[in-house]
């Protein structure tokens, strides 16, 4: 809003951006289960506030919100069995694939 179609480094409330935007650890497991901890909170967030909110002007797209989220959620999940099911050894908290190559397949 405040700068229209400009990219703007900052966020709507004056919050300069910096790296800590990005939760990335470059293990493909770790970052998953961020991801599905992300798509979680978001999730709560938006139970909490249809616990307080009754106008449904304002709840009905907080739900479409929340289904949302928990379709990310269940898709980081598909993700993260797909990763799961390709490591090899199969003890693959063990081991981060992209440092330890010699360990996949």
């Amino acid at each position: 809003m405040d700068h229209t179609l400009g990219i703007w480094p900052q966020a709507a409330g004056g919050i300069p951006f910096n790296a800590c935007e990005f939760q990335c650890k470059g293990d493909p497991l770790t970052d998953l289960y961020e991801d599905m901890a992300a798509e979680q909170k978001a999730r709560s967030t938006y139970d909490n506030i249809l616990r307080l909110v009754k106008d449904p002007e304002v709840a009905d797209p907080i739900r479409f919100l929340r289904e949302r989220e928990i379709v990310h959620f269940q898709r980081f999940g598909e993700a993260l069995r797909r990763v799961q099911d390709t490591l090899n050894p199969k003890n693959f908290y063990a081991y981060n694939p992209s440092i330890d190559k010699n360990s996949c397949k």
